[in-house]
């Protein structure tokens, strides 16, 4: 998807340095890959800013791999023949930046979308060299495609599971592109004036720039400090600002 004169020109006056960020797209499409994803179309907008950028992007469809149901980690430990969600669960925490795509049936997120968030959630309990939990320090946002209301929704069921799994969470980090209600063209059909549309541009571009300034900012401050927020120290008795009883 190419980047209209106003994201280029953006892109050209950037004087930060993301060449060191990472970002993660998983589109949360119904359809297996090759198959046409329209929500992949507003992906590959924002992707193209962040590699205009220098920021290495990967994007995936948890569709095309077998992520077992459940809220452990690895849930062939659960009676599971095969679970391949240990090894995107990696790429998840190797990513500064991660962007989750839906489209929109009935209202809601996809089926996908909501598997993923419940893996996302198995290992939210682990915690950084700081005694926070895992997934301090990154920063999250969401994309959204549909013929029909409910945009505003997915995005704020994602943002909030995102944001208590520990996943700062910019201004203005979704985007959203809706089709007429009912039957009709989606994003990338012809003739839909999804790609062409000046709000969903907009709200792509700001998104992706927000996620990258979060990111750039919380990486150069060393992450999110760690003090009155460490799972470890809190176990250990430890209550930050007042005494620990223990040891009056």
């Amino acid at each position: 998807m190419p980047l209209n004169d106003q994201q280029e020109q953006l892109c050209g006056q950037s004087r930060w340095d993301f060449s060191d960020l990472r970002a993660l797209f998983l589109n949360c499409t119904l359809k297996k890959s090759p198959e046409l994803s329209h929500t992949q179309g507003l992906i590959d907008i924002s992707s193209a800013i962040m590699q205009k950028n220098g920021v290495s992007t990967e994007c995936l469809r948890p569709v095309d791999h077998e992520i077992a149901t459940g809220v452990w980690p690895d849930m062939t430990e659960h009676g599971w023949n095969k679970d391949e969600w240990p090894e995107l669960s990696e790429k998840v925490m190797s990513a500064d930046i991660l962007v989750m795509g839906s489209s929109i049936w009935l209202g809601e997120k996809t089926s996908v979308c909501t598997r993923v968030i419940e893996r996302l959630y198995a290992t939210s309990h682990h915690l950084n060299e700081h005694g926070q939990y895992a997934y301090y320090g990154r920063v999250g946002g969401c994309l959204i495609t549909g013929n029909e209301d409910g945009g505003k929704h997915c995005a704020m069921n994602i943002l909030y599971s995102l944001q208590h799994l520990g996943y700062v969470i910019p201004p203005q980090a979704d985007a959203d592109w809706l089709g007429e209600a009912g039957p009709g063209p989606s994003y990338l059909d012809p003739g839909s004036g999804g790609p062409e549309n000046d709000f969903t541009n907009r709200n792509t571009t700001f998104m992706t720039w927000n996620l990258l300034h979060m990111a750039r900012m919380i990486k150069d401050a060393g992450g999110i400090p760690a003090h009155g927020n460490q799972r470890s120290e809190w176990d250990a008795g430890c209550r930050s600002d007042f005494a620990n009883p223990a040891y009056r």
